[in-house]
């Protein structure tokens, strides 16, 4: 069984997704949660740091169902985790539709409040970053700066294309292929 701060956080993420960082109330958390406001308080102090700390939760979900792999399986090439680590995050699972809404209603949110929008940068970044490191697997000659931009441009693809399918106007199997070529693209880019 989850923890109560985990309980709480999937909740969060739930309606944050449904509802948007403007329609997240403390009432209406604790009762997705089956919890009590006061012990939201107790565990997150207040709406600032349900906000942080949800965001680093659909991070740490999202670097779990992307790296998440059976034991038993053989290791990937670094190309094959590149593919399979950017290609996951669009799937049709409950986790990754919650996920990707909530990052979207978080950026969304992020125009308006500066200290999400703080939040919200260091944890792009850090994914650029982790991108930028599987493409050096790939491509260990290319020069840092044009790494980091290919993770740059990979990244806001992702996103967009992930909020594309979410809102019903591309198909998740287009959405791949785009996803796909775009990887390759940027392979190719940086083989040069």
């Amino acid at each position: 069984m989850a923890s109560r701060s985990t309980q709480i956080l999937e909740a969060a993420a739930r309606v944050i997704a449904r509802r948007g960082v403007r329609g997240l109330r403390v009432e209406e958390l604790a009762a997705e949660a089956g919890v009590s406001t006061a012990l939201i308080y107790y565990h997150f102090k207040d709406r600032t740091g349900i906000l942080r700390q949800t965001l680093e939760f659909i991070n740490d979900r999202a670097e779990r169902y992307t790296t998440e792999r059976d034991p038993d399986a053989e290791p990937l090439s670094p190309r094959e985790e590149l593919d399979h680590t950017l290609l996951l995050e669009l799937q049709d699972t409950t986790e990754v539709r919650e996920n990707s809404s909530a990052w979207g209603e978080l950026r969304a949110s992020a125009v308006f409040d500066e200290e999400l929008r703080e939040d919200l940068a260091r944890a792009t970044l850090v994914w650029v970053q982790e991108v930028a490191a599987l493409l050096g697997q790939v491509r260990p000659m290319a020069p840092a700066v044009a790494l980091a931009a290919a993770a740059e441009r990979l990244t806001a693809l992702l996103e967009g294309l992930s909020m594309r399918w979410l809102s019903g106007t591309l198909q998740i199997g287009h959405a791949r292929v785009l996803m796909a070529e775009a990887i390759e693209v940027e392979l190719a880019r940086l083989g040069r």
